[in-house]
């Protein structure tokens, strides 16, 4: 792995930080360094930029708006699937600089990071083929065009994937894009540029530059000639993003934190449900906003559930994520690192039932951000540890004594992101399921469908992601009355 990262590194324009009008641009900028989490060192920098270099990405979006808006959709939709085809063709160098740049176990990234990240490409062009841009209803058109000038904010933890989720429907809308990855994970995001401008993309329809929230994002946010922003991120970015683009009423579509609910009713399966919800809560080392890190389940089977989900939790592998036999790497970032032993120790101070895990380093590892898989149980719904986003491997069991209890708990923290319901009778799951306020819920762990809407009720955010809802979000909507 470290040879082909080194000559990753070596053979791309990856430290200049910005991708401006179709060319490499140079930032100048302090240069930010690229820690590696389970090694705690830097592997390179990437330069920051500037609201300066904002304003030259902005007029080069710009620029190019009027003429790639009216591009035919079977046109947006070939370069969407020569991204695609570039993005597969180079998974494995996209997989080894999501490895290193936040420490994503490599099979991990193999798996899920990359593909699934390409499957949002597909989606948007596969949209294309029968999208209706135009509609006539009676007398009246309804027209759906593109908004604009997109300015996108994504975060650390699924760098390629949300890019993608963002970048794929503006694309797909005829917008022109301004994207600005986080910084402690751009290396994905620079990749995914050459991949862009490898496959053609016109000059000016996407662009990138680097750095910070406070430089680049706030001044994305506050530019009148950005017409929207879709954010990924924590509650305080998301709110401080909303406030910056408020004088100039752009449009915010914002996906931010989660304290998802898993209600495993009393006829679930525990010996299934019970190790796919450790295993789902803990996925990306917990560092997903939707993961299902509540499991409520019937008080009477409580010492069974226990049993499973610590059995469950110790037997996963954590550590060097350059190694195939690795589940869990390290967490992202020393800043995630901290916050998830701070709570892990929040949860003990607050008199929850600690299962394993807690806090400190898993065994034989000295170095690296890695945090032991912890459960605990017998949480009680006002824990801190039951209502703030952890973004760890931290799972917290609530007991319930009905279904009426267990759906008040569900819907019983600020969030609403994620949920996911388990039964034996189908009937039962899906009305649970439906009294569950969150922009998503999963009932028996289906397989992901990557055309379902996605976004949160609540302080999870507005706006929805993925599939034809994710694509509308980036269209203005105008009626054309006596047309017909």
């Amino acid at each position: 792995m470290t040879d082909l990262f080194d000559t990753l590194m070596a053979d791309r324009e990856i430290r200049n930080g910005a991708y401006i009008g179709g060319e490499w641009a140079s930032l100048q900028g302090e240069m930010l360094p690229v820690v590696d989490p389970a090694t705690e060192q830097a592997v390179t920098a990437v330069a920051a930029g500037s609201a300066a270099d904002v304003d030259r990405a902005v007029a080069a979006a710009r620029a190019a708006f009027p003429s790639f808006s009216a591009t035919p959709a079977s046109a947006r939709a070939e370069f969407l699937d020569r991204i695609r085809a570039l993005v597969l063709e180079r998974a494995e160098e996209f997989a080894q600089a999501i490895s290193r740049e936040m420490g994503a176990a490599i099979g991990y990234a193999r798996s899920a990071q990359v593909p699934l990240a390409a499957e949002h490409l597909r989606v948007a062009r596969d949209l294309l083929a029968h999208f209706p841009f135009v509609e006539v209803k009676g007398t009246t058109a309804i027209v759906r065009e593109p908004i604009g000038v997109c300015g996108l904010i994504t975060p650390w933890n699924w760098p390629l994937y949300q890019i993608t989720a963002k970048v794929a429907p503006a694309i797909a809308a005829g917008c022109t894009i301004v994207l600005k990855p986080s910084e402690l994970s751009p290396l994905s995001a620079l990749l995914f540029a050459q991949a862009v401008h490898d496959a053609g993309l016109p000059p000016g329809v996407f662009n990138l530059v680097n750095g910070t929230g406070p430089e680049v994002g706030e001044a994305m946010a506050t530019h009148p000639e950005v017409d929207m922003i879709s954010i990924t991120g924590s509650n305080r970015a998301g709110m401080l993003v909303a406030r910056a683009a408020a004088p100039t009423v752009k449009r915010v579509t914002q996906e931010l934190g989660g304290k998802s609910p898993n209600l495993l009713l009393p006829d679930a399966d525990l010996a299934r449900a019970v190790p796919l919800g450790v295993m789902t809560a803990f996925r990306n080392v917990g560092q997903s906003c939707s993961a299902p890190t509540r499991m409520l389940v019937p008080r009477a089977r409580l010492r069974e559930v226990e049993r499973i989900a610590a059995a469950t939790a110790e037997a996963i592998v954590v550590g060097d994520p350059c190694d195939e036999a690795t589940v869990l790497g390290p967490l992202a970032n020393r800043a995630q690192f901290e916050r998830v032993q701070a709570m892990i120790a929040v949860g003990v101070d607050e008199g929850a039932k600690l299962l394993c895990g807690g806090p400190g380093r898993p065994d034989g590892l000295a170095q690296g951000f890695y945090a032991r898989p912890t459960i605990f149980s017998e949480v009680a719904c006002g824990m801190r540890i039951a209502q703030e986003e952890i973004f760890g491997p931290v799972l917290c069991i609530l007991p319930y004594e009905s279904v009426d209890e267990a759906i008040e708990i569900a819907n019983g923290t600020p969030y609403g992101l994620g949920g996911h319901v388990q039964g034996a009778d189908v009937e039962q799951a899906r009305a649970a399921a439906l009294r569950i306020r969150s922009g998503q819920v999963h009932i028996n762990h289906p397989a992901w469908d990557p055309f379902a809407p996605f976004g949160g009720y609540k302080r999870s955010g507005n706006g929805r992601e993925y599939g034809e809802h994710g694509l509308l979000e980036f269209l203005e909507t105008k009626a054309v009355v006596g047309f017909g």
